[in-house]
């Protein structure tokens, strides 16, 4: 589908209401801003403006001042969602805030309009099932910040209508974001649940004195996250062993076999394990700037991957 001409709700200006503002603005999308705090919509307007200059000077936006002028507050919710094609919520991760946010879009909305939330952890069916339009809502749970990293986890409740995920991933992939799905509910979505069992192994290996956190942290990033940049475990394994994946499989499966019978089990997020990890980890500095310069780093390899796979 021609993602010109069309208009996006975004319903709630924190700081993924706003990173999703610039990824469907730069994409061409005409944007509505909501939010229900007073002045935190017309505030992000100039926030945003700021976000795609700094995306233009990292070869992340062609048109930061175009895309920012498709960037509107509106002072309400259903003229956010009014000929909306899509409605992406991003309120607070709290039960009760996503039921009424939800019912009021569904009452507000155009038939045809999806609604999607950046829910993190909360499920599409324990905030759709009572709607009249629930086949039209899904989650649509991005990774922060979703102007720079462009998965976005698409996991519909049972009653989701198959079209309605098929359709949310054509407009996502269609703004340069990219889709996968979850193809059955699953607390954690995939994503956490893959870093979960990271973080589980790498919190045991560190707590009982197999490594420092400094010298774990290496190994994934001079290490595994290379690959993994632009490769997933399948294709890696794929590329591991002459025969592909079945010869990889006969290799190693003993030895993996052996690590999953003694995972790393729920003890190593308990207070001594933690508190051991904090203190060889050490004072953070300035975390602000930190995640500033996170940030640069990654809209570098973002602006690399693309024009490599242009390429």
């Amino acid at each position: 589908m021609s993602t010109h001409h069309s208009k996006v709700a975004i319903v709630g200006a924190g700081l993924i209401g706003r990173a999703w503002a610039m990824v469907f603005a730069r994409a061409g999308w005409a944007v509505a801003l909501h939010d229900p705090a007073p002045r935190v919509a017309s505030e992000a307007e100039g926030l945003c403006a700021r976000g795609l200059a700094d995306l233009a000077e990292q070869g992340l936006c062609e048109d930061p001042g175009g895309a920012a002028r498709r960037i509107q507050a509106v002072g309400s919710l259903a003229e956010a969602v009014s000929d909306a094609a899509l409605a992406q919520e991003n309120g607070p991760e709290r039960l009760e805030v996503k039921r009424a946010l939800f019912a009021e879009m569904d009452r507000l909305a155009p038939r045809g309009c999806i609604l999607a939330s950046s829910s993190s952890a909360i499920r599409a069916s324990l905030f759709t099932e009572a709607l009249p339009g629930r086949a039209r809502c899904l989650v649509a749970h991005p990774v922060n910040p979703p102007h720079l990293i462009p998965l976005v986890e698409l996991s519909g409740a049972p009653w989701t209508a198959p079209e309605t995920v098929a359709r949310a991933r054509e407009i996502y992939a269609a703004i340069g974001q990219v889709p996968i799905a979850v193809l059955k509910e699953v607390e954690g979505f995939v994503l956490n649940r893959l870093q979960g069992a990271l973080l589980a192994e790498a919190f045991r290996l560190v707590s009982e004195g197999y490594v420092t956190p400094q010298d774990l942290d290496h190994t994934v990033k001079d290490g595994l996250g290379l690959r993994w940049s632009f490769m997933g475990p399948f294709e890696t394994i794929e590329l591991n062993a002459p025969g592909g994946i079945p010869d990889y499989c006969a290799r190693y499966a003993g030895f993996y076999r052996r690590l999953a019978a003694e995972a790393a089990g729920p003890e190593v997020y308990e207070a001594p394990v933690i508190g051991r990890i904090l203190e060889e980890w050490g004072a953070s500095g300035d975390l602000p700037e930190r995640m500033r310069w996170r940030d640069r780093r990654l809209a570098a390899l973002r602006a690399h991957k693309l024009t490599q796979e242009e390429g």
